[in-house]
């Protein structure tokens, strides 16, 4: 993996919980990591629902290995949130492949 194809910032987010003084309970994203990634594809979709049609957004993003990323997390690059889909090891831990569709 080349660092010069390293060229786009991502942030990696991981959902948390915590309990407010008066014992509500407040769900928020909280920064794990903001990591140079690589666009491998990006492709949008559109598809029929029981709605109507609909359109997604799917991204791969790599990056170099990282340990504790799972599919809960998320990814933020430009603006957008991504939740991750799919995650595969290249090589023995020389980096990860990141699969995520946008957030609507």
């Amino acid at each position: 993996m080349r660092a010069g194809k390293l060229d786009r910032a991502i942030t990696i987010e991981r959902k948390t919980e915590t309990v407010t003084p008066s014992g509500s309970v407040v769900t928020a994203w909280t920064n794990i990591a903001t990591v140079r990634a690589e666009i491998v594809q990006q492709s949008a979709s559109e598809f029929l629902t029981g709605f109507g049609e609909a359109e997604t957004g799917t991204i791969i993003f790599r990056i170099r290995y990282l340990a504790g990323i799972t599919t809960a997390d998320r990814i933020t690059y430009e603006g957008t949130a991504y939740n991750i889909k799919e995650i595969a090891e290249i090589g023995r831990r020389r980096g990860l492949e990141l699969r995520a569709v946008a957030v609507s």
